[in-house]
């Protein structure tokens, strides 16, 4: 498929998506939001791919969203998700099925904070800085963020951040859970892509199960997830995979691959 301001590539199993706007701190106008959206389709769509990178092309990784360009559309209620395309943010529609690292550098404003709160391990390089700025502009942050960050840095941590419009640094990001990883300036990309070639040689059913069994815990409670833990086990013990795995300690010549399965 074709975009203007996607840029898509296939390393083996794994998918890198660049927001690619760099003339406009990558700042998602409506074709950016709705090109990003057909790509997750394609990630989650392609069975040879595994795991997806998203990163940002030239200084940052995204300035948040365009508001001359979008505000008319979410004011009228009109979605901003492609017909058939995943939404990055993964508040409404389809779920992404596959992992998604982020590598961060730069800027990451506003929807690119909650971006990367949707996606499983953010890197990011030592002088990477984010801010939700919705505060200061009369605006609510519809991404996702009142969800996601007081689930992932604590209630006290996610209200300073969501309600004062400060700017934070790397460290700040690391300290507080939003970020997994700091590099070197010009590394998040190469690290994004060690994560997820290693979680790509994983197995696909162990790895779909686990995320699944964790979104349902997060959006549903404990409880919802408690009752498919048992089937998925049991599920994943008899597995083709799970077979070879459970060989793998039985016989010698060192630990499974799973890639090409």
């Amino acid at each position: 498929m074709s975009y203007e301001y996607i840029r898509v590539e296939r390393v083996g199993p794994v998918m890198i998506i660049g927001i690619n706007r760099p003339n406009k701190a990558n700042a998602f106008n409506i074709a950016t939001f709705r090109e990003l959206s057909l790509a997750y389709a394609e990630l989650d769509d392609d069975e040879s791919i595994r795991v997806g990178v998203i990163h940002g092309v030239g200084r940052h990784f995204t300035g948040g969203m365009d508001l001359r360009e979008v505000a008319p559309l979410v004011q009228s209620g009109e979605s901003l998700v492609a017909t058939g395309g995943i939404d990055p943010w993964q508040v409404s529609g389809r779920k992404l099925r596959k992992p998604v690292i982020a590598a961060v550098h730069g800027k990451c404003l506003t929807l690119g904070v909650e971006l990367i709160l949707a996606t499983d391990v953010v890197v990011c390089t030592s002088t990477a800085s984010f801010a939700t700025l919705e505060p200061s502009l009369g605006l609510f942050p519809f991404g996702g963020g009142t969800i996601r960050l007081p689930q992932r840095a604590g209630w006290g941590n996610a209200m300073r951040w969501l309600l004062t419009a400060d700017e934070y640094d790397a460290q700040e990001a690391y300290r507080i859970g939003v970020v997994q990883e700091i590099v070197d300036e010009g590394d998040h990309l190469t690290r994004a892509m060690q994560i997820a070639e290693k979680i790509a040689r994983q197995a696909p059913l162990a790895i779909s199960g686990v995320l699944q069994n964790a979104r349902r815990a997060v959006r549903e409670g404990e409880a919802a997830a408690e009752i498919e833990m048992l089937l998925r086990a049991r599920d994943s013990f008899t597995s083709v995979d799970g077979q070879a795995g459970i060989a793998s300690f039985r016989e010698p010549g060192g630990p499974v691959t799973f890639v090409g399965r």
